[in-house]
């Protein structure tokens, strides 16, 4: 569905590429995360169970920087994750300032179970690019994140 905005070529083409890539994302998030979640988790709660799985313990605030969350919204997850037995939170020992959060054997299992089909739905769904389109792709919202890191709209 182009933008219908009657301003210039380049103001309508950014519209269009914009409308075209919020639309892939929720499509491809709808299809990934049917009903908004995955195995019981939402995809905060998933992506905060995968970032610690696979890069170990880590203080609240590298995990929403790494999930581009907000502080507040991190708390709710990690309180819910931890509620549920996935992870537990424990005073850094070199900054007592700060809690890392870590993962438990319970959320350690249950990524263990599930990250495998988790993988195999992400290749399924990028079934439709070949290889090298996946490759242009990841560089070129690269290169659209990075332009747009730090940078406040016009």
């Amino acid at each position: 569905m182009p933008t219908h905005y009657q301003g210039s070529r380049a103001e309508k083409l950014a519209l269009d590429t914009y409308i075209k890539l919020t639309r892939a994302t929720e499509s491809f998030m709808t299809r990934l995360y049917p009903g908004g979640r995955y195995h019981d988790l939402t995809p905060s709660q998933f992506g905060t169970l995968e970032a610690l799985y696979h890069l170990g313990p880590m203080c609240q605030s590298e995990i929403g920087a790494k999930l581009l969350k907000s502080a507040g919204n991190m708390t709710l997850v990690i309180d819910n994750l931890e509620k549920r037995g996935l992870v537990k939170r424990e005073r850094d020992a070199e900054d007592r300032r700060q809690f890392r959060v870590h993962l438990t054997k319970k959320g350690t299992a249950l990524l263990d179970e599930i990250f495998p089909q988790h993988v195999a739905d992400l290749l399924a769904q990028f079934e439709v690019l070949t290889a090298e389109e996946q490759a242009q792709l990841g560089t070129l919202l690269k290169k659209l994140g990075q332009a747009c890191e730090g940078r406040e709209p016009k």
